[in-house]
């Protein structure tokens, strides 16, 4: 793909990634490899997991509450440091300079805006499945949650 931009006043130096390591994220991430090399632009590379949060089920087996939420945070880690070094080695391999970080017990849309305004991101690329109607509805999008909130541009890869 050709990334060209028509103004010369807009420059993208710090581009911010979400992914969750899905294969729809990936697509976005690789996009944003490519915009990144054409404009020698650094990346942040982020994955966020979400707080635990207790059903039914745990409630009534109060007495290893505790193990259960620590067991759940090391599943998170760990498939988190799995998505991370994955982008690493694709970061390597179109040679973008890449930083990664996980950030856990946060809601995605919320860390994504957040990080992107303390790390002075010039813009945040996601993928979106692009769902209308019912299934948008039903499914929820944390592409979604981000756009009406982003004070920077947002680029939404399919």
């Amino acid at each position: 793909m050709i990334y060209h931009l028509q103004r010369k006043d807009i420059v993208y130096q710090q581009i911010l990634i979400a992914t969750d390591g899905s294969e729809l994220a990936s697509k976005g991430v690789e996009q944003g490899f490519g915009l990144a090399a054409a404009l020698n632009a650094e990346v942040l590379v982020i994955t966020v997991s979400e707080p635990w949060m207790p059903n039914f089920g745990d409630a009534l087996a109060w007495n290893t509450g505790a193990s259960v939420l620590a067991d759940y945070q090391k599943t998170n880690e760990d498939a988190a440091q799995k998505v991370l070094a994955a982008v690493m080695e694709k970061a390597a391999a179109a040679g973008v300079r890449c930083r990664t970080r996980h950030i856990p017990n946060r809601y995605p849309a919320e860390a994504i805006i957040e990080t992107a305004d303390e790390e002075n991101s010039d813009l945040i690329i996601m993928a979106s499945h692009g769902r209308r109607g019912l299934g948008k509805l039903l499914l929820g999008s944390q592409t979604n949650a981000v756009l009406p909130h982003s004070k920077i541009p947002v680029l939404v890869v399919r």
